[in-house]
Formats: C-alpha cells, sequence, structure tokens
C-alpha cells in the first residue's frame, strides 16, 4: 500500500508503544524505513517488543521507561531522545480505561484515567511541539482516541471525557500551529481486540465489546487497518490533512449509541463481577 521508504529517515516517538496497537503501528513505522522510539511505565515489555520488532524488520527501536502523568518526566525523557536527534512526529497511543458505573466511581478512580488520556497527552504533545516550534521544524502529531468523542459513552465517563478533550486539542492546536507547521490528527478506532484490553469482556447479558451484530462491517477490526490509516496521515503526502478525527469502526459508531451502551442490561451482581476483574493497565490500548 505504502513505498518501502516511506519514513526513510524519519524519527517517531510512540506512547505505550510495547503493547496492543502501538505495537502494531510501531511494527509499519519499521517496516517503512522510521527509526522509533516507544515509551512506556514497564521497561521489561518495552524491552521484549523492540527486540522482537528489529529482529522482525530490521529496524532500529530506543526504549524509554515513562509515566506520561508527570510532566516532568517527560521532559528528561524528551530531552534525552533529542539529545539524539529531534523527532519527526508522535503519536499518542498510552492509555488506561475500565469499565464502572458513574456513581460508583471514586475521585481517584476518575484520575486515574483522565491523569493519563488528558493531562499526559496533551504534557508529551507539547513538550516535544515547544521544541519543533523554537527549532523551527515541521512535526506531525497523531492520537488515538475514540468514537466516544462523538457520542460519549456510558460506563467509561473519565475516558470518554478525557477523549473528547483530546479531540478538541487535536482541532485546536491544529489551527494554532498550522502557521508553524505541525499538523495535528486523530483516529477513533473501534472495536479492535487487544490481548489484555478491557475489549476482551464478553458478558452475556451485555453482549461484550467484541460483539459484532452491531457493526455494519460485522466484524472486528484488524490492526494492520489501523496501522495502514496511521501511516497515511503520518506520510509526507498527507500534509494538508489536519484537525481531523477519523473513525475506523466499520461503521459502528453511526449504528449505536457507544461501545458499551449495553452494559446498561447488568445487574448488581454482574457488576461486583466485573469489579473484582476490573483491568487497570496504562499503556494498553
Amino acid at each position: 500500500m505504502f513505498q518501502k521508504d516511506l519514513f526513510q529517515g524519519k524519527r517517531i516517538l510512540v506512547t505505550g508503544g510495547g503493547t496492543g496497537l502501538g505495537k502494531s503501528m510501531t511494527r509499519r513505522f519499521l517496516e517503512l524505513g522510521a527509526e522509533v522510539s516507544i515509551v512506556g511505565r514497564r521497561k521489561a515489555v518495552l524491552d521484549e517488543t523492540a527486540e522482537e520488532l528489529m529482529k522482525e524488520t530490521g529496524g532500529t527501536v530506543a526504549t524509554y521507561t515513562l509515566d506520561i502523568r508527570s510532566a516532568d518526566a517527560i521532559e528528561e525523557v524528551i530531552s534525552e531522545v533529542w539529545s539524539k536527534g529531534p523527532l519527526d512526529a508522535l503519536v499518542n497511543n498510552a492509555a488506561g480505561n475500565f469499565v464502572s458505573r458513574t456513581e460508583d466511581l471514586s475521585p481517584r478512580g476518575f484520575d486515574a484515567v483522565a491523569n493519563i488520556v488528558f493531562h499526559g497527552t496533551f504534557y508529551i504533545t507539547n513538550a516535544i511541539a515547544k521544541r519543533w516550534i523554537a527549532e523551527e521544524r515541521r512535526g506531525s502529531v497523531l492520537s488515538i482516541v475514540a468514537t466516544w468523542v462523538w457520542t460519549g459513552s456510558p460506563f467509561v465517563t473519565p475516558s470518554s471525557m478525557s477523549k473528547a478533550g483530546v479531540a478538541a486539542m487535536t482541532k485546536g492546536l491544529a489551527v494554532e500551529w498550522g502557521p508553524k507547521g505541525i499538523r495535528l490528527n486523530a483516529i477513533a478506532p473501534g472495536p479492535f481486540p487487544v490481548e489484555g484490553s478491557v475489549a476482551r469482556g464478553s458478558w452475556g447479558t451485555a453482549g461484550g465489546t467484541l460483539a459484532t451484530d452491531r457493526i455494519p462491517a460485522r466484524r472486528n477490526g484488524q490492526h494492520a487497518e489501523l496501522a495502514n490509516l496511521a501511516t497515511f496521515l503520518l506520510a509526507d503526502g498527507s500534509d494538508y490533512v489536519t484537525g481531523e478525527v477519523i473513525a475506523i469502526d466499520g461503521g459502528q459508531w453511526l449504528n449505536g449509541a457507544g461501545t458499551f451502551a449495553r452494559y446498561a442490561n447488568l445487574t448488581d451482581e454482574d457488576w461486583r463481577l466485573m469489579r473484582n476483574q476490573s483491568w487497570k493497565g496504562a499503556d494498553k490500548k
């Protein structure tokens, strides 16, 4: 679909790049010649992914331990990355989420998601963009959001609110930084199977987040499809595309009221069981 050397000489940073969709995008960028840095909280996972993908593609992957909830930690890591050469693109993929009735949420539970998705995404975007601006360099930011930015979604209110904020950031900064040669776009994926993700849940009464009967395409997404869309949006040939949020969901969001709407059918006992099995990872998407 793309020229083999499309990203030759490009340096791309992917947050949450050690697993899931972040890993799949990293693989695609490497195949097309990019040098990729991946960041996340679990160094062992990052190093394992880097070794696997370098052997698979022959590309170069650098790993950095980073909790994007900390603006100070971001500054330290980005300074280290920049000392080896400026970046050309940032992919905001790191996220956290868990399913809960909103009335059961504590402030700490809300912040666990918002501090990653909302605050962290802004911190690292700004840390990199201000370097591009200071050096008068062009750059591109791609953020992974969700179709909830249009519909909202029950039972994942912290993520829904935070992703909507990232979508607003994408549009606003595309205008503010456009004259400086910086593009911002976002991808809103529908259901993509990811190992360990909350999306693996398949409650009988709720239908599960990976149920396909409400997806017009009647299937879940394939990682390669999202990686190709990410590649298209970051490529130099797409320079005139900015401020866009593009869905890749087989038409799901047009056909329903949010991924988790079916969870309205859960009983109190279902919710008790779900709380005991909640996934609260921060680096998976």
